[in-house]
């Protein structure tokens, strides 16, 4: 995904902490991962559920991309639950 610049949400930031989430991994999984879902409808922006990979361990970042200045917001981020996801972490369960 395409970003003119990366605007971390509060709520990203302590996540990064609590999961231990470098800003260099949410960089890499926007940069080059692939998005899997689509929130057209969310506000103020639509958003993305985008899956990467750092080395082999998957991680999800939600993106709120404000289409008039390609801003990007970074919503939360997590590593996705065995007991949610398939084993391709793109198919919830």
């Amino acid at each position: 995904m395409e970003c003119s610049e990366l605007i971390f949400t509060g709520h990203a930031i302590q996540r990064i902490f609590e999961r231990r989430i470098s800003v260099a991994d949410v960089k890499t999984v926007i940069e080059t991962g692939q998005i899997i879902d689509t929130y057209p409808d969310d506000r103020p922006h639509p958003s993305f559920l985008l899956l990467g990979f750092r080395k082999n361990t998957p991680i999800h970042v939600v993106v709120a991309k404000d289409q008039s200045d390609g801003k990007c917001f970074i919503i939360t981020l997590y590593i996705p639950d065995d007991m949610v996801w398939q084993p391709d972490y793109q198919t919830r369960r």
